[in-house]
């Protein structure tokens, strides 16, 4: 079984707070998200719309990937998002079982 790993961008319903995280699967944690089962940044921000993603074969290149968008301006995951997702529509119907 190939097991990927997962770096996202979640946002709430006005695209005004970003967060950025990393799992093995991405349904279960952005539904984690959603349902507000995660206490901490994005309870507290009601951030509940999945924005971006990408996939990854190593979790050490997903996290690497992870550090690197944190590490960029908001501009730059904006920028990101854009290149995506333009609308910024919630992309969790398409994430992978």
């Amino acid at each position: 079984m190939d097991r990927h790993y997962y770096i996202y961008i979640m946002t709430n319903k006005k695209n005004t707070v970003l967060y950025t995280g990393v799992t093995n699967n991405l349904r279960r944690r952005v539904y984690e998200h959603k349902e507000k089962l995660v206490k901490g940044f994005t309870k507290k921000y009601n951030i509940t719309k999945l924005v971006y993603c990408e996939v990854f074969d190593r979790i050490e290149d997903a996290i690497m990937r992870e550090k690197q968008i944190k590490g960029g301006s908001r501009q730059k995951k904006i920028d990101l998002i854009n290149s995506m997702n333009k609308d910024w529509g919630d992309l969790y119907e398409f994430c992978p079982e």
